[in-house]
């Protein structure tokens, strides 16, 4: 079974077994709502242990989570450092142009002129839109803000994002 990663769970929280996760999806409402399914995985383990979300809420930058049957820190305490994953099959479907981060994450940015800019490595959320960063060879990282004025075509089958560097993106 495939599974892709949602979260990170950096530490507990309180003596109640809550744990503060650092969410890496775009839907944190949905991925982390009461009842859902989640897998902690040890970092580079191949398997992990499923865990049914009991209680969710936001607390700063944070989800907190309180799984069932592990209301007691000592119970959540060797979690702290898993990965929260979810199945392949509880991806849904998204609408024509939306992408699930583990699809962007690994393509290679090109400029609409074809020259090669770097891998895409991560994606930040900071507010308004998503930004791709862009691993380059002996230069700083290139921040792409995900706007239609710079990223012009996501191939998947081939792998590529078409980007316009608009002025001021690549000093």
């Amino acid at each position: 079974m495939e599974f892709y990663q949602v979260g990170k769970i950096v530490n507990t929280h309180g003596i109640r077994g809550e744990v503060r996760v650092v969410a890496t999806t775009d839907f944190p409402e949905e991925r982390f709502k009461a009842g859902n399914k989640l897998y902690a995985f040890k970092p580079n383990a191949t398997e992990g242990i499923e865990l049914t979300v009991k209680k969710s809420r936001k607390h700063k930058q944070f989800i907190m989570l309180t799984f069932e049957g592990m209301e007691n820190i000592n119970l959540v305490e060797p979690l702290k450092g898993d990965d929260l994953k979810v199945s392949a099959e509880q991806q849904k479907e998204l609408e024509e142009g939306s992408y699930y981060y583990h699809q962007i994450i690994g393509l290679e940015a090109v400029t609409t002129t074809g020259e090669e800019l770097g891998k895409i490595t991560e994606i930040l959320s900071p507010g308004a839109n998503d930004v791709w960063v862009v691993k380059r060879k002996n230069k700083k990282d290139l921040l792409l803000p995900v706007i239609d004025d710079v990223i012009k075509e996501v191939d998947l089958a081939a792998g590529k994002v078409e980007v316009e560097l608009l002025d001021g993106l690549d000093d």
